[in-house]
């Protein structure tokens, strides 16, 4: 009888053991919330599952061509480009950071927000301003040949013309979260560095910068993932980087195997910078010691350097915004001039906005469950699934879209070549801005109050609507805008998945640059630009501002 209790209570503590190991990886959460985050994270790691199966069906000859020295020459210029831009990036950002919040720099609330607005700006369309600026034939060329007899500039295409684009339309990825960070610094800490008679610089380099090393870090990473995953820049200036390199192999070769074997190598170069990142930001931890963070921070003055400071952020400004939009305006007029018609892009731009819309409600659809389990219900098996739910992070454009190019047209022929598979491919690409905004939100309500709710007889879901659901409205906009945003710029997924005579004004400013028509491609590239302008200007005219909605969308 004994031996039987034994056996009985030891099997009930083996199970009890079991159930709560279970329970920890995998709480009780309700089927709403679960089912749909774990189809969330299912979709995420479609791209992964393809290439994977695609490479290993690949034969002998793939692994040739990956090793090969033409390969090896494009992954180092990749790495290139993506060391150059970071490092121009913070090199602009953080002096601009410093003084638009720190500084009495003349006309500062005009330079915080006109160095935010190279965003809106695509990178295909910066590159096309300057080839159309300073190619052979181009504004400046004429310009200067009129005036001084100058025939030939130097050649813009490649490394250069690619560092240049890029850098000066990516550096608001830096500005945004290191500005959010300056706003946030303890000036109890400087001043307590002052007053043991620490300079001004040697305030800002022991104190101030250690500070900040997080928020610059943070938009690096943004600026190195962004420009190794950049595909319009690279191919409209001749740069061969993986992006350029992957669609070439898809659009000329019909076996999709080599395609796949390149996107590993991209997919394996993000990771690596994602990895990179999170060793070297290590333990460190950068909190203030008191309260001291609530008082105003000093406003230094500039004294005689506020003009260099304003010769700074002016070029700045004049070459990030005003040079692409100077150039856009002056294709345009002599466009109009020249009789060239723009009927034909009210559609164009009809499409951008109606895929955009749909790609935003998809996001914000496809992260409120994931951030719900997250926040909500906390588990390892939760904590899984958020961090899947970030994988389209790392995954540049092409690499998704050949991913859903196969499963499409092998597993789910009906939406192949239909909206439905683009919109997809946004969900992927771009849920991680729709997640961090949401979640960020729903950290901040207390969840009593939807227990009180729930006590008062209401359901859990008549909770969460009723309660929470109008707390976190404001997150889930912001997370939407931003979602709007950089769906009306994306371009190598529309071109690839996009249904046959479908065209946004993406692929037309793509289309009519890539033959050098600059005339056709500057009036839907400005209406983009113009059109993109009206979620940016939600975000910055937003009550909490554009900085801490671009940090939450991008933890």
């Amino acid at each position: 009888m004994r031996s039987n209790d034994v056996k009985s209570g030891g099997t009930s503590l083996l199970s009890s053991l079991l159930r709560g190991g279970v329970e920890r990886f995998y709480p009780r959460s309700p089927t709403v919330v679960w089912l749909p985050a774990t189809l969330v994270a299912g979709a995420m790691v479609l791209p992964l599952v393809y290439l994977v199966l695609r490479a290993q069906s690949a034969d002998s000859g793939l692994w040739d061509i990956l090793v090969r020295f033409r390969t090896l020459e494009i992954l180092g210029r990749s790495t290139m480009l993506v060391a150059a831009v970071t490092g121009a990036t913070v090199a602009i950002a953080v002096p601009i950071a410093w003084l638009t919040v720190r500084t009495d720099i003349p006309l500062r609330r005009f330079w915080s927000v006109t160095t935010a607005l190279p965003l809106v700006i695509p990178s295909y369309i910066g590159a096309f301003t300057l080839i159309a600026a300073l190619a052979p034939r181009g504004i400046i060329q004429q310009l200067l040949e009129s005036v001084f007899g100058i025939e030939r500039l130097p050649d813009i295409h490649g490394f250069w013309g690619a560092t240049l684009a890029l850098s000066f339309l990516s550096f608001p990825y830096v500005l945004l979260p290191v500005r959010a960070a300056i706003r946030g610094l303890d000036p109890g800490m400087e001043e307590s560095a002052r007053g043991l008679g620490y300079s001004p610089w040697g305030v800002f380099h022991r104190v101030t910068l250690p500070q900040l090393r997080p928020a610059i870090v943070a938009g690096a990473l943004l600026v190195a993932l962004y420009t190794l995953s950049d595909f319009g820049a690279v191919s409209l200036l001749r740069y061969e980087t993986f992006t350029w390199a992957i669609y070439l192999q898809y659009e000329s070769v019909f076996d999709r195997s080599v395609s796949a074997g390149l996107s590993l190598i991209l997919v394996a170069l993000a990771l690596g910078i994602l990895l990179f990142d999170a060793l070297t930001r290590g333990q460190s931890r950068y909190v203030s010691g008191g309260a001291g963070g609530t008082r105003p921070l000093r406003v230094m003055r500039l004294g005689p350097w506020r003009w260099p400071a304003l010769i700074f952020c002016g070029a700045v400004v004049l070459t990030s915004l005003g040079g692409p939009m100077s150039v856009l305006i002056y294709w345009v007029v002599r466009g109009v001039s020249a009789g060239e018609s723009l009927s034909s892009l009210w559609g164009v731009a009809g499409n951008s906005l109606y895929v955009s819309a749909l790609a935003s409600v998809a996001c914000i659809a496809a992260a409120l469950p994931v951030a719900i389990l997250a926040v909500r219900y906390p588990s390892r098996f939760a904590t899984l699934i958020e961090r899947v739910s970030y994988l389209g992070f790392a995954l540049p454009g092409v690499v998704v879209a050949l991913a859903l190019v196969f499963f499409g047209a092998n597993y789910v022929s009906p939406v192949y070549q239909t909206l439905g598979l683009l919109v997809l491919a946004y969900m992927i690409l771009f849920l991680p801005p729709a997640l961090g905004a949401i979640r960020a939100q729903l950290l901040q309500v207390d969840p009593r109050m939807e227990e009180a709710a729930r006590g008062l007889g209401l359901s859990p879901l008549r909770a969460f609507i009723s309660v929470t659901f109008p707390l976190i409205r404001g997150g889930m906009l912001a997370g939407a805008a931003l979602v709007f945003l950089i769906t009306m710029k994306e371009l190598p997924a529309t071109l690839i998945l996009g249904p046959i005579g479908f065209e946004t004004l993406a692929t037309k400013v793509w289309g009519a640059s890539e033959a050098a028509f600059f005339a056709e491609a500057a009036f839907p590239a400005l209406l983009l630009i113009l059109l993109s302008s009206v979620p940016m200007a939600l975000l910055v005219l937003s009550d909490r501002g554009s900085d801490t909605v671009l940090l939450r969308a991008k933890k």
